[in-house]
């Protein structure tokens, strides 16, 4: 990707590259070459979110030996902590705009005080989350729709996944930060250590090891609060301790009102936009959930498989956002812009091949977690409808976050508005019910949207308001 040749061996020469985009080696995106900077971003953004995707994979690997009602949990739950993740990406959102603003304006000091604030309203955030999750695990799983065999198995996940979700939303937040300073390195380190340390603990829990009982499929959400825990204390570690453009000290630990409004108004619009998309979600796995356990134990399953493939994508995606946050800093619009088109490609190169993958090998994939033949189908037809349309999803990601890059968040939630409360809920309760499609129907009203989604970003980006957002 545009790299120097340094000893005259192409892939000596890449490999060097390579590891210096591992290492963290270049910091500065605002001038150079934009192949280089989109290639030593999204290296690492990749590796980071390619553990996260093999963690999801493994995890639900171990769980689909408990039981189908224990899959089902994870699906069920996972479908309402999107609304964690929605706070905790539109907080993240607000931190990474605002943080590579001040990285690409030379303010340093602004970008740690920034910093500070955005963790200050994450702890806020799920703390009130998590006592709800504590008192009502049993109680969200009935609304979800679970029966009752599956909520005496799996309200322990619930319990402690949403409980704990502190550890989720700082990890979030705290590796935003670093994306946004360019320390995308460092935010990869913290996730290796997260999600290595599930993928450890996960059978240790789940089936029970020496003196740790048997937990079951609440295993699976004690070994994440343990593994994210972790990684956010080394977070705060490299913080305070040096190892990140970002560097706090004690006397950054006092509340500062105005960028904290300021980050709340930005973040409003990350929230909104998530909540939009991650409420759309949680109505479709409602409605999977009228179709029996099997259904939706094969629809959570493909949504982890997708899953391993949409993170390496967002992980370029978040390179196009760090990029434009900190060329806007630095006066280059222009030169923000093309980052974006350059990372699109990429992008769609990327994602068109993985969905000629899932399109034909689409059963074999979703047996390797399970081996129930209704499981398998609904698994299958998932992947392989949602998969036609991944070119177009591959543009709407990366555009999408360059939006948010810009601290134009207000864009991409009008679009999430209509793409998914306008057209895909009543489209999937339309065709899925009432024309008795059935899962299918769902699957299609999830291509709709994401497809018709990425035309409406790709169109709103080229307008160029986006140049004019002041963070």
């Amino acid at each position: 990707m545009d790299p120097k040749s340094t000893s005259g061996h192409p892939i000596s020469d890449f490999f060097k590259i390579f590891m210096d985009a591992v290492r963290g080696k270049q910091t500065e995106f605002t001038s150079g070459s934009i192949r280089r900077a989109i290639f030593m971003l999204s290296v690492p953004m990749i590796l980071e979110m390619m553990m996260e995707s093999i963690f999801a994979i493994v995890d639900i690997a171990y769980v689909s030996r408990v039981s189908v009602n224990a899959v089902a949990t994870i699906g069920l739950t996972e479908s309402v902590i999107t609304v964690v993740y929605a706070l905790a990406i539109g907080l993240s959102m607000a931190a990474t705009a605002v943080v590579a603003r001040r990285i690409g304006e030379k303010d340093e000091k602004g970008a740690a005080r920034a910093a500070v604030q955005a963790i200050f309203l994450g702890i806020l955030i799920s703390l009130i989350i998590g006592v709800i999750g504590l008192i009502f695990s049993r109680e969200i799983l009935s609304l979800m729709g679970g029966s009752s065999d599956l909520i005496a198995e799996g309200h322990g996940y619930t319990k402690f996944l949403i409980g704990g979700n502190i550890t989720i939303v700082l990890l979030f937040l705290i590796n935003a930060v670093f994306r946004g300073a360019g320390d995308a390195s460092v935010a990869m380190q913290t996730l290796i250590l997260s999600n290595g340390l599930n993928i450890i603990l996960d059978p240790i829990f789940i089936f029970g090891l020496g003196p740790i009982p048997e937990f079951g499929v609440t295993g699976a959400a004690i070994a994440t609060n343990i593994g994210r825990g972790s990684a956010v204390l080394f977070q705060l570690y490299i913080l305070f301790k040096g190892g990140s453009r970002i560097r706090l000290a004690l006397s950054d630990l006092v509340l500062r009102v105005k960028i904290m409004l300021n980050l709340i108004k930005v973040s409003l619009g990350g929230i909104a936009q998530f909540l939009i998309g991650t409420s759309s979600w949680i109505f479709l796995m409602r409605l999977m959930s009228e179709f029996g356990s099997e259904a939706l134990a094969g629809y959570t399953i493909a949504i982890r498989v997708m899953m391993f493939t949409f993170m390496p994508a967002w992980g370029m995606s978040n390179a196009a956002a760090t990029l434009v946050g900190q060329n806007l800093g630095a006066e280059k619009p222009d030169r923000a812009e093309k980052s974006v088109w350059i990372t699109g490609k990429y992008n769609a190169i990327f994602m068109f091949l993985i969905s000629l993958v899932y399109l034909f090998l689409a059963r074999p994939i979703i047996a390797l977690f399970s081996d129930v033949g209704p499981v398998i189908e609904n698994g299958a037809l998932c992947l392989q409808v949602v998969a036609t349309g991944y070119f177009f999803y591959a543009y709407g990601m990366v555009v999408t976050q360059a939006f948010n890059g810009a601290g134009d968040t207000q864009t991409p939630t009008k679009i999430n508005f209509i793409a998914f409360w306008l057209v895909q809920l009543p489209f999937a309760y339309l065709v899925s019910l009432y024309l008795d499609w059935g899962v299918l129907g769902v699957y299609l009203a999830i291509l709709l949207a994401e497809v018709l989604l990425s035309i409406m970003a790709v169109i709103w980006f080229r307008k160029g308001h986006w140049k004019q957002t002041v963070v």
